[in-house]
């Protein structure tokens, strides 16, 4: 009569240790991208690892060796980890907070916000825009230094217009009581802004070429100061997210057990919104709009292994940021010396994997 009542914590127990296997090997794989990461770009590491260790090369050939290592490829593999460490933790709050496994990081109108706010600054450059230090910046400051937007940035107009797009999200869904409600409000915030920003690159044709790195997102302009950014926002939703699991667990078995349980939806909806709406935007904000990313994470995830949303969350983000920073491995190395955006790479390998996983558990009991 033991047996039966030990499986349950024999299954656990399983469920504890594919977690772990999990984690380390995604770990693993995340120390195994850095130093790849540093190899793969127009200049091969064939002709980099001489310059760099060989003193007959030269010290001038030398320290343009460091550079490319240090202040171009380490940063932008290190950012790309860090961008899609942001997406898939975003994607798992979204997917836990409106109960729909197809949710992503974008449902609240973000990427719509963020690309109008990028497309505004830019027309009002009259499309003179270019990357510099680490990321998007303004071309001719000197010529533009009077304007607020000069000094706002492209990344920080992205920001803003994804910040922006939340709150108006929220105040057409008149808060976060209703879920349903939050994301139809969501859907149509997205349409409306998306609909404003093709109105403004229509107006100023001479955007249109600046915008095409921001719509089809991009590692390639990510400097230390992005990298810095966009770990510490990671760190601080890493463990607002962690420390709301609660609520989401507790959401999985329906808003009525929830309430049974005691949890005071209202304010701990609005936290997760609120750690949801910073860990896109930001991640928006350095790289562009990077598709799949954190839809497929916590499918990754859950394809492996069920676990609670409180483990769910750094197993999602970790397993995020593999895949991006797989993803920049393919765009820069697929068709070297150049490379492709790393968005498009996402979307075509990401759609290819929901086709797949659709068609998989069309049916009762599966995805649809």
């Amino acid at each position: 009569m033991s047996l039966p009542a030990a499986q349950p914590g024999l299954q656990r127990s399983s469920t504890a240790q594919r977690g772990r296997w999990l984690g380390l090997a995604l770990v693993f794989a995340s120390v195994l991208l850095v130093p790849l990461g540093t190899g793969v770009g127009s200049v091969g590491l064939e002709n980099l690892w001489p310059a760099l260790f060989d003193d007959s090369t030269g010290p001038a050939s030398r320290a343009m060796a460091w550079q490319i290592v240090w202040d171009i490829r380490l940063p932008r593999t290190l950012g790309a980890w860090c961008a899609g460490a942001l997406l898939g933790l975003a994607g798992a709050v979204a997917q836990g907070l409106f109960r729909n496994p197809l949710a992503d990081p974008y449902l609240l109108g973000s990427a719509s916000g963020a690309s109008l706010g990028v497309a505004l600054a830019l027309a009002l450059m009259g499309g003179g825009a270019g990357m510099a230090g680490g990321a998007p910046a303004l071309a001719a400051v000197s010529v533009f230094s009077s304007h607020w937007l000069v000094r706002l940035g492209l990344t920080g107009a992205a920001f803003a217009g994804a910040l922006l797009a939340v709150l108006l999200t929220l105040a057409l869904a008149r808060g976060v009581q209703h879920t349903l409600r939050l994301l139809l409000a969501g859907v149509i915030v997205g349409v409306v802004l998306g609909a404003f920003t093709s109105l403004i690159l229509l107006l100023s044709p001479d955007s249109l070429q600046a915008m095409q790195a921001f719509l089809l997102g991009s590692t390639g302009f990510v400097g230390w100061t992005s990298c810095l950014l966009m770990a510490g926002v990671w760190v601080l939703c890493l463990v607002a997210a962690w420390a709301l699991s609660r609520v989401l667990d507790g959401l999985a078995l329906g808003e009525s057990t929830a309430h049974s349980l005691g949890l005071p939806l209202a304010p701990l909806r609005a936290a997760l919104v609120a750690v949801l709406a910073l860990a896109t935007g930001t991640a928006v904000a350095q790289t562009g709009l990077i598709a799949f990313v954190g839809l497929a994470a916590p499918h990754l995830v859950r394809a492996v292994v069920k676990v609670p949303h409180g483990r769910l969350m750094g197993l999602a983000s970790l397993m995020g940021a593999v895949l991006l920073a797989a993803a920049d491995l393919l765009a820069r190395g697929l068709i070297a010396p150049q490379e492709l955006p790393v968005g498009v790479l996402t979307a075509v390998l990401g759609g290819g994997y929901l086709l797949w996983l659709m068609r998989r558990r069309t049916g009762p009991g599966g995805l649809l």
